[in-house]
């Protein structure tokens, strides 16, 4: 009897374990959206900032936001607190492209896109596609969360 027992555990949990059914990774659409503050930047190979950090050469990016939790619509606030709507999408989950910014952000025709290094629903990495003239010309990398 105690054998039958031991066999119908066992039965029952190779059953529920079976159906039990993993939740499908969300697209990345959906993963990233929502608004997102800077956690790490550099500007070209310098790290000018750090969240909570005393020592930042750029204490303003305290105030970079990018809010993508509307589907389309973007709102991107820059280190010197001007801030920009547009729309955003991704492109091959690789790169993400804020457009119609308005107003326009300086020598972007009102385009900014950055590269996807690495994406979560809880971290954001991205480098920026051309330079920036805000930041005297240099490629910056942004970790956001």
């Amino acid at each position: 009897m105690k054998k039958n027992f031991t066999n119908i555990l066992l039965l029952l949990a190779v059953v529920l374990m079976g159906s039990c059914k993993k939740e499908a990774a969300k697209p990345l659409s959906e993963q990233i959206a929502k608004a997102w503050s800077a956690q790490t930047v550099r500007e070209g190979s310098t790290v000018v900032y750090t969240k909570g950090a005393a020592n930042n050469t750029k204490p303003a990016y305290d105030r970079f936001r990018l809010d993508l939790s509307s589907p389309t619509s973007a709102r991107f606030t820059d280190f010197d607190g001007v801030a920009f709507t547009g729309t955003w999408e991704l492109v091959n989950d690789k790169t993400l492209i804020l457009k119609g910014l308005t107003p326009q952000p300086t020598s972007t025709n009102g385009t900014i896109e950055y590269s996807i290094q690495a994406a979560s629903a809880t971290e954001l990495k991205l480098t920026r596609s051309t330079a920036s003239t805000k930041t005297g010309g240099t490629v910056n990398d942004y970790t956001l969360n």
